[in-house]
């Protein structure tokens, strides 16, 4: 493996990401995509999923023989529901159920949806992936809804208190609770819709469901930074394959890994796309 290290001596991390990309189709035979983000780096440009990394999706893709399947190797906070759906939606529509999830470090919130959406999720003991209940403004779309419950619960059981829970949830702007409820059932949509593109099949139902309420529901998970281990997401159900029983895999997975943090230290970038031909692309800041 490179470590960091010694990536940071060699001073080209570009070359070593583009180098242990090409090992890592050479040594499955399948077509690789790096979609990495900065989030953990830098605090500036554009760190989450959105709308324009399709445009990056369609580049990699761009003449590459897509019989080969796909390993997506994933870094990325979440973002845009809209943008993820859409994304998932490409990706399968290219290589059908044919795409692995590889995640070195963490795939958090909508990169957790685009996960699920693969036959396989490849971790390793320090990986993580996150819950998906949506945020809005920043705000868990979950927490309002059960905000609005509670207060109409003792608005009914003690009318005093309305002038209070009047007070509070002035905070927020006007249908901000239908717009909480319409974004969670969305989501719900999207997971099962993931779910069901490769990884289980219409008869797998239950484990869907217990799948859907463990990383929407927030009853368990808690709060949505929570970091979901290997271990965890595979009690949950989720198809997940350790890196480390295959040794020269995993030490390739983080020299990409390590070669990715270096570049965005040394470089204004805040997002990385490649494949294993050498395409790379990537989003500066100023």
């Amino acid at each position: 493996m490179a470590s960091y290290t010694e990536i940071e001596k060699e001073n080209n991390p570009k070359t070593t990401i583009i180098k242990y990309t090409q090992e890592l189709h050479e040594k499955t035979g399948r077509n690789v995509i790096v979609y990495y983000s900065g989030w953990l780096t830098v605090d500036d440009g554009e760190l989450s999923i959105e709308s324009m990394d399709k445009n990056g999706f369609i580049d990699l893709i761009n003449n590459i023989d897509e019989s080969k399947g796909l390993d997506l190797i994933l870094h990325t906070p979440g973002g845009s529901v809209s943008a993820t759906e859409s994304i998932i939606d490409y990706l399968h529509a290219v290589f059908g159920d044919d795409i692995r999830a590889i995640i070195p470090q963490m795939a958090m919130s909508a990169g957790t949806m685009i996960a699920c959406s693969c036959k396989e999720i490849l971790m390793g003991k320090q990986s993580s992936l996150g819950p998906v209940d949506p945020q809005i403004y920043g705000v868990p779309a979950k927490s309002v809804i059960e905000e609005f419950e509670l207060a109409k619960k003792e608005i009914e059981e003690n009318p005093k208190s309305t002038p209070y829970w009047t007070i509070l949830l002035k905070k927020y702007p006007i249908n901000f609770l239908f717009e909480c409820k319409n974004t969670m059932e969305w989501a719900r949509d999207i997971l099962e819709k993931a779910l069901k593109y490769s990884m289980f099949k219409e008869d797998n139902q239950d484990k869907i469901d217990k799948i859907i309420s463990e990383l929407i529901s927030g009853d368990s998970t808690k709060n949505h930074s929570r970091n979901l281990s290997a271990a965890k997401c595979k009690k949950i159900g989720l198809n997940i394959k350790c890196i480390e029983k295959d040794e020269e895999l995993s030490d390739i997975i983080l020299s990409i890994h390590n070669a990715c943090i270096s570049y965005f230290y040394r470089e204004n970038s805040s997002k990385i796309y490649l494949n294993q031909n050498g395409t790379f692309l990537s989003y500066n800041f100023e």
